[in-house]
């Protein structure tokens, strides 16, 4: 769903697109080719709708931490190995007073993690790959945003298309 400025809020339920189009409070700018009847409404499918009138979109200071957003901001990859991580990691342990902080944890594959226990990666001798920072990008704000289609990718500015 995009605002009246073309700017992207959210994504939307198929459902909750068809009721803000046909009760007129958004409009359809890409579609599928596969109908939607009613007994007396025909369309094709929405896949992006613009509002009709702006929002202003809601203000978030801060990013909560979680497990899938520390998972999302490393896009699945180890801050040690860089192979597949599945899990988080504290880089300073908690044992050693290491906070639950956006700068503190980074993914990590379940090896590195079992490997690094309560240990620093500098005792370990390792090198982390990324600088973990609270995430700053508005496209953060939109939940399950990093799962496009690829009808969305001119209407989002971070997408990459393949």
């Amino acid at each position: 769903m995009l605002n009246a400025g073309y700017e992207p809020l959210s994504v939307v339920s198929f459902r909750r697109a068809i009721v803000l189009v046909l009760s007129g409070k958004a409009t359809v700018v890409a579609d599928e080719p596969v109908p939607v009847r009613a007994q007396t409404v025909q369309m094709n499918s929405p896949s992006v709708i613009v509002l009709t009138t702006y929002v202003t979109p809601p203000r978030r200071r801060r990013v909560a931490v979680s497990r899938r957003g520390i998972l999302r901001r490393d896009r699945h990859r180890c801050g040690y190995c860089g192979g597949y991580a599945n899990t988080i990691d504290h880089v300073l342990p908690r044992s050693r007073g290491g906070q639950n902080t956006w700068e503190n944890l980074v993914a990590c594959c379940r090896e590195c993690n079992n490997r690094k226990g309560d240990h620093t990666p500098a005792e370990m001798g390792w090198r982390l790959r990324v600088t973990p920072a609270q995430p700053r990008t508005s496209t953060w704000f939109i939940p399950d945003s990093e799962k496009y289609e690829p009808q969305w990718a001119e209407f989002l500015s971070y997408a990459r298309v393949a």
